[in-house]
């Protein structure tokens, strides 16, 4: 605890190289569908197929990741990771790329994410101290949001000018950078009680998800969040089609709404990071910056085609929104159950997030071609304001987000 500092400058180091990568490569592969089809269908499906084996594995990666040893897992998804970009490389550079091999991909570095996400958020407990942990969370945030910000202008950029073979190498070396930082710093493995040393999967499986269901308040926390990415999930799919199709944009734009939305971000991570906040309920602030969500998806839906610059503005509300509320939810978690559950808590809750989402992507054709681009941002924010409402108004989900 006492050299937590220093642990996480080395492990940020290594995360901002991968995170930047991996931007720029996913934004150029965004982009690069989203010139060739021009299809809310296939971004939608590129989406499910990206989720999916996560919601799929989530609620048994979790078992193994309070079981083994979390750093190893870490480096080893990464690789695994870095590995299917490499597939994908060789795909492009012999020219023989089809959106399928996109998808199926997609798909398995999915898999290799499952181990990885839910891995580091269950590690943090252990590497600092509780009162720090919102700060933290912010920097996280902050590294994300940077990557995000310099990711799809250089996308942009570079998909112009160089070979997509060449822009997915980057993800490959930002991957390896990150496993080399991970060998220079000691995660620690939470102590394992003795009912937890038993191989009964399922009763191990079981014990997580009580870690969350049983904690008064989280249920209903739970709840809320998960309807609310219901609707967040297939309008995020659909908002570079709303540049393209309604506002009459072009890449530059698809890019710059990316961009501001992650200056957004960016700067809400900067607020949480500086502990600005700290002293806030962080239900309140979950369930504030859910209602703002709300209001920019909803202003944004009611927007002229001409009315490009205030998509940009409400999308950068929307960034720091987004940032304020995931870092309040993760410590809301990261406090709230025992750390030597909190690999199946997280990986649960990474499935579950996810679950209601897949049938939102799937039917995303339909949307947009039936109900319309522009409805379905007003619809997606009228519910995403009234799940800020709810959250805030149940006593024992308030009282989750008390300061220790």
């Amino acid at each position: 605890m006492s050299s937590w500092k220093r642990t996480f400058g080395i492990i940020w180091a290594g995360e901002f190289f991968s995170s930047l990568t991996s931007s720029i490569v996913g934004f150029a592969i965004i982009f690069w569908i989203s010139i060739q089809t021009r299809s809310a269908e296939v971004l939608a499906l590129g989406m499910v197929a990206a989720l999916l084996p996560q919601l799929l594995l989530g609620l048994f990666t979790g078992v193994y990741i309070d079981r083994w040893n979390r750093k190893v897992i870490m480096i080893a998804a990464d690789l695994f990771m870095a590995a299917c970009t490499a597939v994908l490389v060789v795909i492009f550079y012999v020219g023989k790329v089809e959106i399928w091999h996109i998808y199926a991909l997609s798909a398995m570095r999915s898999v290799g994410n499952a181990f990885y996400s839910p891995a580091m958020k269950a590690s943090v407990p252990l590497l600092a101290p509780e009162n720090q942990l919102l700060r933290i969370s912010g920097i996280n945030q902050m590294i994300y949001s940077g990557s995000n910000i310099a990711g799809p202008a250089l996308a942009a950029f570079f998909i112009t000018i160089i070979k997509m073979e060449y822009i997915l190498i980057m993800e490959v070396a930002g991957a390896i950078i990150a496993c080399i930082s991970l060998l220079f710093v000691t995660i620690p493995n939470p102590e394992k009680k003795n009912t937890d040393l038993k191989t009964d999967f399922v009763r191990e499986l079981k014990i997580g998800l009580q870690a969350i269901f049983n904690r008064k308040g989280m249920k209903w926390l739970f709840i809320g969040d998960l309807t609310a990415m219901f609707f967040i999930l297939p309008i995020a799919a659909l908002f570079p089609l709303m540049t393209l199709n309604h506002f009459m944009g072009n890449t530059y734009q698809m890019s710059l709404i990316e961009v501001v939305w992650s200056l957004g971000m960016l700067f809400g991570g900067f607020l949480v990071g500086t502990n600005i906040l700290k002293k806030y309920n962080k239900i309140i602030l979950i369930g504030i910056m859910c209602i703002v969500d709300g209001l920019t998806f909803l202003l944004s839906g009611v927007l002229p085609p001409t009315g490009f610059v205030w998509f940009a503005v409400f999308s950068a509300i929307s960034g720091m929104a987004a940032a304020i509320w995931n870092s309040a939810f993760t410590v809301v978690m990261q406090t709230a159950i025992e750390t030597d559950k909190l690999g199946r808590a997280f990986a649960t809750y990474d499935s579950l997030a996810l679950l209601p989402s897949i049938p939102g992507l799937l039917a995303t054709g339909f949307i947009a071609t039936t109900i319309g681009l522009t409805n379905s941002f007003v619809i997606a924010g009228c519910a995403i304001f009234a799940v800020g409402i709810f959250v805030m108004l149940i006593p024992s989900v308030r009282e989750l987000g008390k300061n220790p």
